[in-house]
């Protein structure tokens, strides 16, 4: 049998082949596979909102202030200026609106002494109670009622004050009437108390004769000698003796 020549340049191709694809695969396999590039997400504003401090806005209190048109008010008193000892009395005080302004000046009425004067208070009526009170302080006078008295005063209201008075005894009284109001905030319940007027009085008592107290000191003094002298004895005798020899001459 005859052997079949071969080339060398048909041994170096087929040498070439087998080593090429030896070394395909593993230089293949070496290459890191290429990915996709994953897909870009629209990025999201993740900053937060930033949310300002709150403001401290001071809370407004309540305006308690005087408004500026005050109420006028006419404050009158009625008393009598002389009375007897052991007898009883009035003393009367009105508080009462004066839009006109009119002033009662001091004057007798019907034996009585009746003294009055404007005054202005708060009006404060919307916001707050108000209550009117009054006292009478005289010392040597039985007063009834002799404590503080209160009325509720409303807008536009007149009120009015009433003490009976007794005097102890002949002698002149002086006295000093007091008039307050007092606020009450219809809210807090806070209280306030503003003096609206004071008046001093003075009453003269007398015995059941209308005489006064040093008039009938004196009287009783001229009485108690003249009782004296008619209650001396033998006094008809000397006055009958002296008359007699009178009528001798």
């Amino acid at each position: 049998m005859s052997r079949i020549a071969f080339p060398p340049r048909i041994f170096f191709h087929l040498f070439l082949f087998v080593f090429l694809s030896s070394c395909g695969p593993s230089a293949a396999a070496t290459e890191p596979p290429h990915e996709a590039p994953a897909a870009i997400e629209p990025t999201q504003d993740v900053q937060s909102e930033v949310v300002p401090p709150p403001v401290y806005v001071p809370a407004t209190p309540v305006p308690t202030a005087q408004p500026a048109i005050p109420e006028r008010r006419r404050v009158t008193l009625e008393y009598p200026p002389q009375i007897r000892a052991g007898d009883s009395n009035l003393v009367i005080l009105t508080f009462e609106v004066d839009d006109l302004g009119n002033l009662t000046p001091t004057a007798q009425f019907g034996g009585d002494v009746v003294q009055g004067e404007v005054v202005e208070i708060p009006n404060l009526y919307e916001t707050h109670h108000v209550i009117a009170e009054a006292q009478f302080d005289i010392t040597g006078v039985q007063v009834s009622p002799p404590e503080l008295i209160s009325q509720p005063l409303a807008q536009g209201q007149s009120i009015t004050f009433h003490w009976s008075i007794l005097p102890e005894g002949v002698g002149i009284y002086r006295g000093t009437i007091w008039l307050y109001l007092r606020f009450v905030d219809k809210v807090s319940g806070e209280e306030s108390q503003k003096t609206v007027s004071v008046q001093i009085i003075e009453i003269e008592a007398v015995n059941f004769l209308g005489m006064s107290g040093r008039f009938a000191r004196t009287f009783g003094v001229v009485g108690s000698i003249a009782g004296t002298i008619i209650g001396f004895p033998f006094l008809e005798d000397i006055v009958r003796f002296l008359f007699g020899r009178r009528r001798k001459k």
